[in-house]
């Protein structure tokens, strides 16, 4: 979204921006509300109440519920898959291999699903519901973040760090779900344990199974 004005000056400057953290704050009281109670028992009220805006600055910015939550799906999903493409990016920009790349990949995703627990908790209650009108939606967003990891596979298949038989679609998959439920589980019954804790585990899982070079 786009945050120029046109003109260079004049009353409109800060509307976008304005608009931005209203959209924020409406995505933060959604997921919190959806992952507490479903989504069919949240309401626009108590997401317009939570939020702290009036009702129709829901509708204002989202024509129903349902447009809210695909875009708070699309934006969430988003914000992962650039996270961890940023993690690879840097780890093979310094020379690392591409498994080093897969581990600070799993890093990133946890230490994004720290920070957006609620969200994390609400794609994957939803991810498997296939009577839902945004299932194109979520087929798309996971698709994004799947594709991301799968590059990363296909550059270890290339370079010969995996071997050419490895199954890269759902590795990805498990690549992913792994990360997703781990962490889950590690925030609803582990809390006392340390991000890095838990990195070191999954960490242990990637480059002793999944990296196996070649032979």
């Amino acid at each position: 979204m786009s945050t120029r004005s046109g003109n260079g000056g004049g009353a409109g400057d800060g509307a976008a921006p304005r608009r931005t953290s209203t959209r924020r704050r409406l995505f933060e009281a959604a997921v919190t509300l959806i992952a507490e109670q479903g989504f069919s028992a949240t309401t626009v009220d108590e997401i317009a109440e939570r939020a702290g805006v009036a009702k129709g600055t829901v509708y204002y910015n989202f024509t129903s519920k349902n447009v809210l939550y695909e875009e708070l799906l699309r934006d969430g999903i988003d914000l992962l898959a650039a996270s961890l493409r940023t993690a690879a990016d840097e780890v093979t920009s310094r020379g690392g291999t591409r498994i080093d790349a897969l581990d600070a990949m799993i890093r990133a995703g946890l230490d994004f699903i720290a920070g957006a627990p609620a969200l994390t908790q609400l794609y994957v209650a939803e991810l498997w519901r296939t009577n839902r009108t945004w299932r194109a939606t979520l087929t798309s967003v996971r698709g994004r973040a799947l594709t991301v990891v799968e590059s990363v596979l296909h550059d270890a298949v290339r370079v010969g760090e995996l071997s050419d038989e490895l199954d890269v679609p759902l590795t990805a998959s498990a690549l992913l779900g792994m990360v997703l439920v781990a962490a889950l589980d590690w925030q609803s019954f582990q809390p006392e344990r340390s991000v890095e804790e838990v990195h070191a585990a999954l960490s242990q899982l990637v480059q002793g199974r999944v990296g196996t070079a070649a032979a």
